[in-house]
């Protein structure tokens, strides 16, 4: 019973040692640009959204179709 449970933190401190090396380089990596994470604000109401998921129209970014639709918001 002993050797088992020896076994077992063993191959828990092995995984975790794995995961902090392995996970350690993504975390420290520099975003780069149009990275999926990256925020930008839409033109018609400034929601920030992903840059993955923010609709392109006339050279602004915006949240959905319908405020791409309506185009920049005006003052």
């Amino acid at each position: 019973m002993g050797r088992l449970i020896l076994l077992a933190l063993a191959v828990l401190i092995l995984v975790w040692l794995l995961r902090r090396a392995f996970g350690g380089r993504q975390a420290d990596a520099p975003a780069a640009s149009g990275a999926p994470g990256e925020l930008v604000a839409c033109a018609h109401c400034g929601v920030l959204v992903p840059r993955s998921e923010a609709r392109n129209a006339a050279g602004a970014q915006y949240c959905g179709e319908e405020h791409a639709r309506l185009g920049p918001r005006q003052p």
